[in-house]
């Protein structure tokens, strides 16, 4: 007897992921890929054929969905947070000493080792075992909601084998394998493209696709760390998670390692650290968690992370190759800097052809010659950078290339500030500023434009089009000519002018830091926002205003003074609100019970967390700061306290208890 469509299809649905699970997750595969796309293309007809049989959990999701105009934000239910970093095998013993002194135990510590991923973070969010949403880190608090985009990956169960009841996060990290990078920049290079730089960048830039079609042709991995809201039923460990992970139909890698004390620690990182170039996947380390959920509880947090778990940092990946020469860079503040052209070398997970020499004084003290053979270091997200000459391989002749006297991009006088050692072009109108202030302003931790990229950017600064930030803006008056200009179409138009018109209520912080005041990072420009609140009010603080925000200093609030006093800057932000710009300003406190006092948390806390405590206070318009300054009111130290206690003595900065918090400014 023949099976009804609705039969057919549901049998492939479950033939389908059941080889998907024997694939992704066990590797086990027992059908050829040939058969599985004969299934899968059957799946197609039918659901094409009977649209009502089509579920959610389809495989036939995977191929990708219809373009979306911009991502929806997604406020993850719990942080995605940050790790601190460990450097060699004493900083590696050092965390395992911290760790037994917090817990008063001598005996050993049961770890679970994992490997660091050099991709992305996503977390996914199932109801009732069915996938509903998928996202990026983002700032940790909110991400970018890419469920289309994480469906086209295959090692994505979209329904857990075992439904979890409820809501829980999923957490992990999408990579691309190195066989995969090399042959998607074989395909791109051959297109007349940019190859991309890195498997990381390319899995990233992969995952914040618009078209999740172009995700899908991407043929991202993905793999599971753990979880984030919520819990597996059962579980009483780490170790525990990830088994349970993987018989929910999750991919776990097999170098995973649970490790019994210090010894067994450093013997296993050791061992992954010389697996590291036969894995198939980029890493950059391993990340170390105290394995028991009741150890970790007590451990809990710092103001950075937790305190049961450190990310170890492999050593730098070094490599030689020629130099063939030194340029000379203008960055966004005018900064001239040399950079060295490299005959292009792999490095770091990367293919390297630039390299920074940092100034002309580290140029001549590493005495680096172009002809030079030069030793080239690459880590993490740095940026690559050339430590030193080769020197028994220097070509005769050899010599350190001249300090440049005029910019090399506009021909205007270069000068050094008193005390500073970088070289600046004081040409406000000097291209390459222009061009670096866009780059910056459009930039992902910005505000974060999405399709204008270093290469468009360039275009439409040549074409006239760009001509500084306000005129990003106006490319919405602009479309025909756009659209005329080569490979850049009437829907490529249209989604850049979108994802510029999305940018206009991006947050006020993101804001701040987009315009690019000197020595104004991502945290001073969350700390700018949640003091001023508005951008009418930071724009017309002066320097005691900006000094009392803790952990903002006189030098930093000079700049950010000199900034705003400018009249072309005042012009400039007049000009983006005029053209609509509307940043979203932090919500108020709920009452103003603690404005004014700035609190200090340090030593374990028994009632909240560090970040519940410090958002508590924030809450009630006090401000908390991550160290000790002559700006700080109150120190709250449990035990074990540190450095900031001392620190806080010495200032005659009030000490008191949690106990004493509570009592003092605690209202339920």
């Amino acid at each position: 007897m023949n099976a009804s469509p609705a039969e057919r299809a549901a049998w492939l649905r479950a033939e389908l992921e059941r080889h998907n699970h024997l694939y992704y997750v066990l590797n086990a595969p027992e059908i050829s890929d040939t058969e599985w796309d004969a299934m899968f293309r059957e799946l197609v007809e039918i659901e094409a054929n009977h649209p009502e049989l089509a579920t959610p959990d389809s495989p036939t999701r995977r191929v990708g969905a219809p373009p979306v105009s911009e991502f929806p934000k997604h406020r993850h239910l719990v942080p995605m947070l940050s790790l601190d970093n460990a450097f060699g095998e004493e900083e590696l013993r050092a965390f395992d000493e911290r760790v037994r002194r917090f817990l008063e135990s001598d005996d050993p510590i049961e770890y679970m080792v994992e490997l660091k991923f050099d991709g992305a973070s996503i977390s996914l969010t199932y109801q009732d075992g069915l996938l509903i949403s998928g996202a990026t880190r983002g700032d940790g608090e909110t991400g970018e909601q890419v469920t289309d985009n994480v469906r086209t990956l295959r090692g994505v169960p979209l329904r857990m084998r075992e439904p979890i009841p409820g809501t829980v996060e999923v957490r992990g990290e999408v990579v691309m394998f190195k066989d995969v990078f090399a042959r998607l920049n074989e395909m791109r290079s051959a297109r007349g493209e940019q190859p991309f730089v890195n498997p990381r960048n390319a899995a990233a830039g992969g995952l914040r696709q618009l078209d999740s079609r172009l995700t899908a042709e991407r043929r991202l991995s993905f793999f599971t760390y753990g979880m984030g809201y919520g819990s597996v039923p059962g579980a009483a460990s780490q170790s525990d998670t990830l088994a349970r992970l993987r018989e929910l139909g999750f991919p776990v890698r097999p170098e995973v390692r649970v490790c019994l004390g210090i010894e067994a620690l450093v013997a296993h990182v050791e061992h992954v650290q010389a697996l590291r170039p036969s894995l198939p996947f980029a890493i950059d380390g391993v990340v170390v968690k105290v394995n028991a959920f009741d150890l970790q509880r007590q451990l809990g947090f710092t103001a950075r992370g937790p305190r049961w778990a450190v990310a170890f940092k492999f050593p730098a990946e070094q490599a030689m190759t020629r130099l063939n020469g030194v340029l000379w860079q203008v960055g966004r503040t005018g900064v001239v800097t040399p950079v060295a052209d490299l005959e292009p070398v792999f490095v770091g997970g990367a293919m390297v052809s630039r390299a920074t020499l940092h100034n002309h004084q580290e140029l001549v003290r590493k005495d680096v010659r172009p002809g030079d053979t030069v030793i080239v270091q690459r880590a993490g997200d740095v940026i690559p950078e050339v430590i030193g000459p080769v020197l028994d391989k220097r070509p005769e002749g050899a010599e350190t290339p001249p300090e440049p006297t005029e910019c090399p991009e506009c021909g205007g006088p270069l000068s050094r500030k008193e005390g500073e050692v970088a070289l600046r072009c004081g040409n406000k109108a000097c291209p390459a500023q222009i061009s670096a202030k866009i780059r910056h302003f459009a930039s992902r931790n910005a505000m974060d434009i999405e399709g204008l990229g270093e290469k468009l950017i360039e275009r439409l600064l040549e074409v006239g089009l760009l001509t500084d930030l306000p005129s990003v803006f106006r490319l919405a008056t602009h479309k025909d000519e756009l659209v005329s200009l080569d490979r850049i179409g009437e829907t490529s138009a249209s989604n850049l002018l979108a994802a510029i018109e999305a940018t206009k209520t991006r947050s006020l912080d993101r804001l701040i830091f987009g315009l690019g005041i000197r020595m104004v990072g991502e945290r001073t420009a969350q700390d700018l926002a949640n003091a001023f609140r508005s951008l009418d009010a930071l724009r017309h603080a002066h320097l005691e205003d900006l000094t009392k925000v803790p952990e903002i200093g006189p030098k930093v609030a000079s700049e950010i003074e000199l900034f705003f006093e400018q009249p072309e800057n005042q012009a400039l932000l007049d000009e983006l609100l005029a053209l609509g710009v509307a940043p979203v300003e932090p919500e108020g406190p709920s009452s103003a019970r603690l404005e004014g006092l700035t609190f200090v948390f340090t030593g374990k806390l028994e009632r909240m967390s560090r970040e519940e405590a410090e958002a508590y206070v924030r809450s009630h318009g006090g401000s908390a700061a991550g160290s000790v300054s002559k700006n700080t009111s109150i120190l709250v130290a449990g035990p074990a306290a540190g450095s900031k206690l001392e620190k806080a003595q010495k200032l005659a900065v009030e000490v008191i208890s949690e106990a004493d918090f509570f009592e003092r400014y605690f209202v339920e």
